[in-house]
């Protein structure tokens, strides 16, 4: 009998630097199927970088990065469009194209890929702004939209090819308490679908409300994984001083770099 593909995402010993500085060494992070995770840490210290290393966008100096057991390292770029075709991503300030209509923003991964009639792409753009509560706004153009309105439209756009896997990079930035909440419920919705989410943000409140799973970063290194309640137990200064900061931390990262 044929063994079944391993699901999941998976990174291995990941090292990865930049302009010389190292961003991870010795990285490992497990994403599996219907555990919703966080990524923590302060700012700079390569959140982001991790779900572009995923996404096959940045590649490795070493260390593997497995999705549902191929290594995408190994791939090629036709398949590695086919392992993104698993994985959606809302970006931090939405990213949607100033020219295209709402409507087009949502349906553009399905018109790239060409699978599907004009009427099929258009029936799923709709139901996907359904989803978000959006679908009065199919005709209008991005900066015709609050803040909030377009990440939740961005949202809808990741859902449009039903991906397996969808990250968030800092989804409730710049919201007001509303937009917070809405982002926080259509989360809770794609997971009671079966969706598996990955976020990196600050917000903890969000980060608590929908994440089963956390893991801590802090110089280059993944350092604590688990739940809420062992993080909130950890005795890790690093993890003590994120949530309490005090003056063992005074500018301590003010220098830091942005991240890549």
């Amino acid at each position: 009998m044929a063994k079944s593909p391993e699901k999941g995402i998976r990174m291995e010993q990941v090292c990865y630097s930049v302009g010389g500085r190292t961003i991870l060494r010795d990285f490992n992070l497990t994403l599996e199927p219907g555990i919703n995770r966080t990524i923590l840490g302060v700012s700079g210290v390569g959140k982001t970088t991790i779900l572009k290393l995923i996404l096959g966008l940045l590649r490795p100096d070493s260390g593997s990065i497995t999705i549902d057991g191929a290594d995408i390292g190994r791939m090629g770029e036709r398949e590695l469009n086919r392992a993104r075709k698993h994985i959606s991503i809302v970006f931090q300030g939405g990213a949607l194209f100033d020219s295209m209509t709402v409507g087009e923003n949502v349906a553009y991964r399905l018109l790239e890929e060409g699978d599907l009639g004009e009427a099929e792409i258009e029936r799923i753009a709709m139901e996907k702004l359904g989803f978000v509560g959006l679908e009065q706004a199919m005709d209008l153009y991005p900066a015709e939209l609050s803040g909030g309105m377009k990440k939740r439209v961005a949202i809808a756009r990741a859902l449009a090819a039903d991906p397996e896997y969808i990250f968030f990079d800092e989804p409730t930035t710049g919201l007001d308490p509303i937009g917070v909440y809405n982002i926080q419920q259509l989360m809770l919705g794609l997971q009671r679908q079966g969706k598996t989410t990955l976020m990196v943000t600050h917000d903890m409140p969000t980060a608590f409300a929908v994440s089963d799973r956390f893991s801590f970063i802090h110089d280059a290194r993944l350092i604590f994984e688990g739940t809420r309640g062992e993080m909130e137990a950890s005795n890790l200064v690093e993890i003590a001083e994120f949530f309490s900061p005090s003056e063992v931390s005074l500018f301590k990262f003010a220098n830091r770099q942005e991240e890549t």
